[in-house]
């Protein structure tokens, strides 16, 4: 399926008024999981109140001992400091990078915005190495967006 094609599909799980948030946010990690070969592992971490460390949020995938995250540690870790999108074509490359999985070739870490601050992030391990593109950015964005209506 393309982006194009689940970008509806990402709306209506949003739009469902009788489903909890947390419940959505796990259908949206499975949909993407499910329709995208090289998503692997599908999850949110979000900003644990004011504390400067991640909390690991519903997602789909193997489970991970990595339920918090201090900032700065990591791939999410350096995400929740700068701000900005995080490809990792190839994570043995990464000095900074907390393994998962041995299986794990790379990752896409996009940061999730309300009122323009960070409150969490969207993130996506491969077991292929370096199949993210600026698409893989744009749609990761558009679906951090998207949620970030129901934090408001």
């Amino acid at each position: 399926m393309t982006f194009e094609e689940l970008k509806p599909k990402v709306q209506d799980i949003l739009h469902h008024t009788n489903i909890l948030r947390e419940d959505k946010l796990l259908e949206i990690c499975h949909l993407l999981r499910d329709n995208i070969d090289y998503y692997d592992w599908v999850g949110f971490y979000f900003r644990n109140g004011e504390k400067e460390e991640l909390v690991l949020g519903p997602y789909a995938g193997e489970p991970t001992d990595h339920t918090v995250i201090p900032f700065g540690k990591g791939i999410c870790g350096q995400v929740a400091v700068s701000n900005q999108n995080f490809v990792v074509p190839d994570v043995t490359a990464q000095d900074n990078y907390i393994a998962c999985s041995l299986t794990v070739k790379s990752e896409i870490v996009v940061p999730m915005f309300v009122d323009g601050r960070n409150i969490g992030q969207i993130d996506i391990d491969s077991e292929v190495a370096d199949p993210f593109t600026e698409q893989d950015e744009r749609f990761l964005e558009f679906v951090n967006a998207e949620i970030a209506k129901l934090f408001r």
